[in-house]
């Protein structure tokens, strides 16, 4: 509307200009000579009744001349200051925009194995909730990428360069709190995780994390994400269930025979960062050596000797968890249970076991809404969100 104007200001000026009146009057030189001598205060309309009368005087004279540039003028300062507002409210959108998205402003790094079900499950809160972020595919072998790092693990998230979030469990809890209440910083909210040392049954040092199912709310909030009171309860207790249990039954299950683990391994090869010879070392060394792990895995974990009845009955234990009036766990919106657990079976996809687990169970339409709600980022429209 304003830069209309000043573009017909412009164009009512040339006019008056370009007019035979305008041509033929020395009024413009005239009106630039008086101002130039009264100074260019006295051109913003402070000077006494005698420059007042020449003015009017020389607009008489040659009025054409002088009306056009006045509207010049006028058209070009109202120009100037539609462009000035223009950019202020382009850099105000942009703002905005900035701070609606859940996580606006965090620069997110997520360094991972493509196939490890843990990073699967960060990539699946990411992908729902629409967060932008950079992924650096770690060599399984050397690691170099997170040689930077004490923590040898995936995955781990550098929040914008500085906050480092290890451990799938933790990345998901400090990312939903900040979501929820973005008035706590990332640094704060990590601090309530604290990192316990311990050894395990086989001698061998680990590191957990405490509260990690937990999210860091105030009362109000959490009524906000949980409206009813068992749903926290619910969520946590199946989030626990695909760390300890659902995990374990991946490796056996792509692993379960010779054929399965070459497949399983041309598509870790595949879609990992190996190097030639690693990846051929990898591919038929490693399938070899998984073949017989996962028969020890199968011993350790109490598993059927067809792991795929395990895997059937875990995948319809969670269906019929979530039962058949909602379309997830979390209602009408996937919570973090449907997020972990989607997240753990999607590394199958394309494998045998993958193919098997959808045809012989109830899980498929679950898992098509799944799919449908992390690619189309309909976390974005989630009602905790919404301030």
């Amino acid at each position: 509307m304003a830069a209309s104007c000043a573009r017909t200001l412009g164009k009512v000026g040339l006019s008056f200009l370009e007019s035979p009146a305008a041509r033929r009057s020395g009024a413009f030189s005239y009106l630039l000579r008086n101002v130039g001598a009264h100074g260019s205060r006295r051109a913003y309309g402070t000077g006494g009744a005698e420059f007042r009368s020449k003015l009017l005087s020389g607009v008489r004279q040659g009025g054409g001349r002088v009306l056009g540039c006045a509207f010049l003028l006028g058209g070009g300062l109202g120009l100037y200051h539609t462009v000035k507002l223009s950019v202020q409210q382009h850099l105000a959108e942009e703002e905005r925009k900035v701070s609606e998205v859940p996580g606006g402003g965090l620069k997110l790094t997520l360094y991972q194995y493509k196939t490890c079900p843990f990073c699967s499950k960060v990539r699946a809160f990411l992908d729902y909730h629409g967060l932008p972020y950079e992924i650096v595919e770690v060599n399984p072998v050397m690691r170099k990428e997170i040689k930077w790092s004490t923590y040898r693990k995936v995955p781990i998230l550098m929040v914008d360069g500085e906050v480092q979030l290890n451990d799938s469990s933790v990345i998901i809890s400090s990312l939903k709190t900040y979501l929820v209440n973005k008035k706590k910083s990332m640094s704060d909210i990590l601090r309530c995780y604290p990192e316990m040392k311990s050894v395990n049954d086989r001698g061998k040092e680990v590191i957990e994390y405490n509260n990690k199912y937990w999210l860091m709310l105030s009362e109000g909030e959490t009524v906000a994400v949980y409206p009813q009171k068992e749903m926290q309860k619910e969520e946590m207790k199946w989030r626990q269930w695909a760390d300890d249990w659902l995990v374990h039954l991946i490796s056996p299950n792509v692993y379960r025979t010779t054929n399965e683990a070459l497949a399983s391994f041309d598509y870790i090869v595949r879609e990992g960062n190996f190097g030639t010879f690693e990846g051929f070392f990898a591919k038929y060394v490693g399938a070899a050596a998984m073949f017989v792990i996962s028969k020890r895995l199968k011993s350790r974990h109490n598993l059927q000797d067809d792991v795929r009845e395990d895997l059937y009955k875990a995948v319809n234990d969670w269906v019929a968890a979530i039962g058949k009036n909602r379309k997830f766990m979390g209602g009408d919106q996937p919570n973090l249970a449907d997020l972990a657990v989607f997240g753990v079976l999607r590394v199958m996809e394309g494998l045998q076991a993958f193919d098997d687990m959808m045809a012989n169970t109830k899980v498929k339409y679950w898992y098509r809404r799944m799919e449908r709600a992390t690619l189309n980022h309909e976390g974005l429209n989630a009602e905790p969100y919404k301030h």
